[in-house]
């Protein structure tokens, strides 16, 4: 004779309302996978965005007040125009490769959320996994050189935004304020031949109140803040899948030990 407690799993689970369902889907979500996702698309966003910005607004900037001959900074625009692309083919990249990490985030979470089940793994799933955490911990790298990289500009813009400041400063005591100079030359922009390849004086404070220069600045650090924000996402996706990775590995040798 059946009783009320004789019920299938099929049963039970049909027999589950809505907010049991809604409870199980939220924990399969991987919570880790999808803010790490949200914080590296923000962050390439905001890197990439910017950057391009921010480069043709540097590039107006010399050509107009530091390198006035064209094939003096000739090198210098394929450079920004290649630097372009180069950012085109990363925001491709990490919006494919972002979705990818989070189907691999739901996968491994669901393996490791039912582990006392009936759900295998297949050997497989596991190389694909521990290859995500080997690919994500060379991007980590990668980037950590890319936020280094990005700061450079916002130490330049600083260097000359404080020489203005200096100049316009009334507790500034100057004898000729047509005596101090930023020359870009000094850092490799452009070459020494270029002309003028310096601002001094009122030139260089006119220079510091363009729009060019105030945009450029402000989005350079911005796109800094990006690099910085994709760094932290992809350390985030490096933890969630080495952990997820390693509790599904050791879960494959307990299956194996268990069989014989």
């Amino acid at each position: 004779m059946e009783t009320q407690y004789d019920d299938t799993d099929d049963e039970r689970q049909e027999k589950q309302g809505c907010f049991e369902c809604c409870i199980k889907c939220l924990g399969g979500v991987p919570y880790a996978s999808l803010v790490a996702i949200i914080l590296c698309f923000c962050g390439v966003a905001l890197f990439c965005g910017c950057g391009h910005v921010a480069l043709t607004g540097t590039l107006t900037i010399l050509e107009n007040h530091f390198s006035t001959i064209t094939t003096d900074h000739a090198t210098l625009t394929d450079i920004v125009q290649l630097m372009q692309y180069v950012i085109y083919g990363i925001a491709s990249f990490f919006f494919l490769y972002g979705i990818i990490l989070l189907a691999e985030g739901f996968y491994t979470s669901s393996a490791v959320k039912e582990l006392h089940s009936d759900f295998k793994t297949t050997v497989c799933g596991r190389c694909i996994s521990g290859m995500f955490v080997f690919l994500t911990y060379i991007l980590g790298i990668a980037w950590l050189g890319v936020f280094g990289f990005s700061a450079v500009p916002v130490f330049l813009f600083y260097n000359m935004r404080s020489t203005c400041a200096a100049m316009s400063s009334p507790l500034t005591n100057l004898t000729s304020v047509d005596s101090i100079c930023v020359d870009v030359r000094q850092y490799g922009l452009i070459p020494w031949k270029a002309t003028p390849g310096r601002a001094c004086g009122s030139t260089l404070s006119d220079i510091c109140n363009t729009s060019e220069f105030y945009l450029s600045y402000h989005l350079f650090i911005v796109a800094c803040a990006g690099a910085g924000a994709t760094v932290i996402a992809l350390l985030i996706f490096m933890m969630a899948t080495t952990y997820n990775f390693a509790v599904l590995k050791f879960k494959s040798r307990e299956d194996c030990c268990t069989k014989f």
